[in-house]
């Protein structure tokens, strides 16, 4: 830490005027500074005794002023430091390096490479005996890695409660709602006759719904659609949200709805009521 500390002052410029400076600026300014003389002193000294936590000071001022690319790629150099013999502790691992990567990885739009680094440390440590207690810990982590989030694209297919072949990909150039619910789901069930409305507002403009049910009885669900007479197809597996597509995107809550725009990609999440309709008539409105 001393020589940090030296460092640091060694390569800190005279500060002009604080007094004339808001106190954003200048905290902005003593973590760019920092920022700089930790980046010199590291490449000046990669074998550094204090590498960890030189990085760590890092890493911290660099989220300080919401500056987010750089630091996935150091948090995987921090690791790799100290993974050696696996004697690292789990606390460190999850809440100082794990942690801040992947939020880190979703603000700069790096998931893939937080995807790849959560792999790489559950097979690290496949053998030692806190394994299942770091895999729970790292799965819940990921979640948010998986969660679809505005412009995102989502891709798939699947056979619907009918029998019919349901494809994304063939939907293009509409707006469509996928609405992941269940028949045993109160709020699903409630917001269920806003999305009929809708639907039977701007269908013939382009507007489609894709159910995407949740249920493991196939006989409720299907009482539940002809009784309710709703149009649109169904996804139904059986599995509940443990199936394929559910747990591809992390559906962790019911009802979670995502609004396409005609490129596939999400222009709104979690829409209800009036707001669905705002969001679809906007949608479809024609381009100026």
């Amino acid at each position: 830490m001393k020589t940090i500390l030296l460092t640091l002052l060694s390569l800190a410029f005279p500060l002009v005027s604080l007094h004339a400076q808001k106190a954003h600026e200048i905290a902005v300014g003593f973590e760019n500074q920092k920022i700089d003389a930790i980046s010199k002193y590291l490449a000046e000294n990669p074998e550094a005794v204090d590498i960890e936590e030189a990085i760590s000071i890092l890493v911290t001022a660099h989220l300080n002023i919401g500056d987010f690319s750089p630091v996935p790629d150091l948090l995987i150099k921090r690791y790799e430091i100290l993974k050696k013999g696996k004697e690292i502790e789990l606390n460190v691992l999850v809440r100082e390096i794990s942690a801040p990567l992947v939020e880190s990885s979703i603000l700069s739009n790096q998931r893939d490479k937080a995807k790849e680094f959560i792999a790489q440390v559950k097979s690290d440590f496949a053998g030692v005996p806190e394994a299942i207690q770091l895999n729970l810990a790292l799965n819940q982590l990921a979640t948010e890695l998986y969660l679809p989030r505005i412009g995102d694209e989502m891709k798939f297919a699947f056979t619907d409660l009918n029998g019919n072949e349901v494809d994304l990909e063939k939907l293009k150039g509409k707006i469509v709602l996928v609405d992941f619910w269940a028949t045993w789901c109160p709020p699903c069930v409630a917001e269920m006759p806003h999305i009929l409305s809708v639907y039977e507002k701007y269908h013939e403009k382009g507007f489609e719904v894709i159910g995407m049910s949740m249920d493991d009885d196939k006989g409720t669900l299907e009482k539940f659609v002809a009784e309710q007479k709703l149009p649109w197809p169904q996804y139904f597996d059986g599995k509940g949200m443990n199936g394929e597509i559910p747990t591809r995107y992390a559906i962790g809550r019911l009802p979670s709805t995502f609004l396409l725009g005609k490129d596939n990609k999400i222009i709104g999440t979690d829409l209800r009521g009036t707001d669905l309709e705002k969001a679809v008539e906007a949608a479809l409105a024609p381009a100026e």
